[in-house]
C-alpha cells in the first residue's frame, strides 16, 4: 500500500462537487452575471482544491476567472454596439 503524506487530504466527493459546480459556474459567467458567478466559481474550485480535488480545483478557479472576464468582454462588446 502505497504511503500517503499526512499533509494531503484524500479526495472526497464533496470535493468532486464543489469542483463540478465551479466549472459550470465558469461557464454560466460567459453568459449571465460574470462577477457574481465568476466569484462563486473560483470560491468553489478553491474549495474543492483545498478538500482535496487537486489540480482540478485549481483548474476550475481559474477557468472560473477566465469566464468571469470573457463575459464582462462579451458584455461590453455587445452593449457597446
Amino acid at each position: 500500500m502505497a504511503d500517503i503524506p499526512s499533509t494531503a487530504r484524500p479526495r472526497s466527493s464533496a470535493a468532486r462537487v464543489c469542483t463540478i459546480l465551479g466549472f459550470v459556474f465558469a461557464v454560466i459567467a460567459i453568459f449571465i452575471a460574470p462577477p457574481l458567478f465568476g466569484i462563486l466559481g473560483v470560491v468553489l474550485g478553491i474549495v474543492g482544491a483545498v478538500l482535496g480535488d487537486k489540480p482540478l480545483g485549481w483548474y476550475a478557479a481559474a477557468a472560473s476567472v477566465v469566464g468571469a472576464i470573457l463575459g464582462l468582454v462579451l458584455a461590453a462588446a455587445v452593449l457597446g454596439s
